[in-house]
């Protein structure tokens, strides 16, 4: 079946077997706002039966781009696990469709907070000191935004701080 790893445990060797691969971008099903498969997820993994489970050791890889979380651009970074070991529980007989498994293994390893840095092709990452506010000079030609119509709840509290310090 194209596009899936699909393992016969019936013609499974005892010593295992080697699968090796792509997987089309598609299988990972992201929410639109969310990191964006650029390529295939390419597989070079043994395969190995040990009881009730399926174990796969070897590469895994899959670019995506993602955007910066300090200069809010698009980059590319391929997740590339090396030593990946993937576990998937098994009955006795049949095929089995690791394509979920895999997936889930390169999700897991998406940058918590991703940085053009970090990049295939790095790139320089700062952000621009006219928006960080301890950089900020007092002449800046910035416009600070109102507060009209924000979350006024918290202003409660500011009233509570003025009721300690009375008897």
């Amino acid at each position: 079946m194209k596009g899936h790893l699909i393992i016969d445990l019936g013609a499974l060797p005892e010593e295992g077997r080697n699968f090796s691969g792509e997987l089309p971008q598609e299988v990972f099903d992201l929410p639109e706002g969310d990191a964006r498969p650029v390529g295939p997820l390419c597989y070079d993994v043994w395969a190995q039966r040990f009881g009730s489970e399926l174990l796969l050791t070897g590469e895994l890889s899959a670019p995506f781009e993602f955007t910066c979380v300090r200069t809010l651009h698009p980059f590319v970074q391929t997740i590339r696990l090396e030593g990946a070991a993937v576990s998937i529980e098994i009955g006795n007989e049949g095929e089995i469709d690791a394509n979920e498994a895999l997936r889930e293994e390169i999700l897991i390893h998406f940058p918590v907070d991703p940085r053009c840095e970090e990049g295939d092709e790095p790139q320089e990452c700062e952000i621009d000191p006219r928006y960080l506010s301890v950089d900020k000079p007092r002449e800046d030609t910035l416009p600070t935004p109102p507060r009209d119509g924000g979350d006024d709840r918290w202003s409660a509290l500011d009233e509570l701080k003025d009721l300690k310090d009375q008897p």
